[in-house]
């Protein structure tokens, strides 16, 4: 004799699918910013001292203004 469990809705698996797509979008969101931080962090290292110095910033400081960790 086969069993059924008909207490289970519908939306227990609608809310593991959203779970799931929102945890994705969430993992996109923060590779972007950590390309965006890498790439900011890429250009003001490319900087000399002397044009770091022009926009208020030290050497010291990329890591910081980037968001880079």
């Amino acid at each position: 004799m086969a069993a059924f469990d008909q207490t289970r809705t519908y939306s227990d698996g609608y809310a593991l699918s959203t779970r799931v797509y929102v945890s994705v979008l969430h993992l996109i969101e923060a590779v972007a910013d950590w390309r965006d931080a890498r790439q900011t962090r890429k250009t003001l290292s490319a900087l000399s001292d002397r044009e770091l110095d022009d926009i208020g910033l030290a050497r010291s400081d990329i890591s910081r203004v980037s968001g880079f960790r």
